[in-house]
């Protein structure tokens, strides 16, 4: 298994990348660029830490004295998805649809029971009952259709929640899994969409 954290392989796979397009290694500058750090000493940290690990080396005084080491670092097993971390999904009252995060994760496939595409962090406490928690992340495959009684990632005029799905006669109904919640009547003028299908969870402690 790989020692390294996911930000870390993600660095480290943009300098070999970066490495063999330009011929040269990457700035400071163009990492933090790259990755959206806050500030140079984020992507110094990262850099010491490959270092250290023995992936790379740092030359003193130089503006790209990034020196890569062979052997790269192992490859994922075929037994497990590296999968992105796109943002939040409320259980509870729909939150804002922008992605906040950029992580990515490796999971285990035999974790899903098919396979998803993306995670999604839990806000919220609503699908309790069905094991779904605050922080949670749960794993979505892309779908735009669904069927009666399945889990789903919906967007509601803009926004994103995770219910169970119940179509009836006179509509769409988004069901909590919670009795401290009111299930959403999705009003038939409403921008509703289906966004994915629930495949599972990660619970991270």
């Amino acid at each position: 298994m790989s020692d390294l954290t996911d930000r870390q392989a993600e660095i480290l796979s943009f300098l070999e990348r970066f490495s063999e397009r330009e011929g040269l290694p990457p700035s400071i500058a163009e990492i933090q660029s790259a990755f959206g750090l806050a500030s140079p000493r984020g992507v110094a940290k990262h850099l010491e830490a490959l270092s250290a690990k023995g992936y790379l080396e740092l030359v003193p005084h130089r503006a790209r004295g990034i020196r890569l080491r062979r052997p790269r670092r192992p490859q994922r097993s075929r037994d497990q998805l590296q999968l992105p971390i796109l943002g939040r999904v409320a259980a509870g009252p729909p939150i804002d649809a922008a992605a906040e995060f950029d992580e990515s994760l490796l999971v285990d496939r035999a974790l899903f029971h098919s396979r998803p595409d993306y995670l999604l962090r839990v806000k919220g406490d609503s699908m309790r009952e069905d094991g779904i928690f605050d922080g949670d992340l749960v794993a979505i495959r892309r779908a735009v259709t669904a069927e009666n009684g399945q889990t789903v990632v919906a967007r509601i005029d803009g926004e994103i929640t995770i219910k169970r799905l119940k179509i009836t006669t006179r509509g769409i109904r988004l069901l909590p899994r919670n009795p401290d919640y009111a299930a959403i009547d999705v009003p038939r003028d409403a921008d509703f969409a289906i966004e994915g299908l629930y495949c599972g969870l990660v619970r991270r402690g």
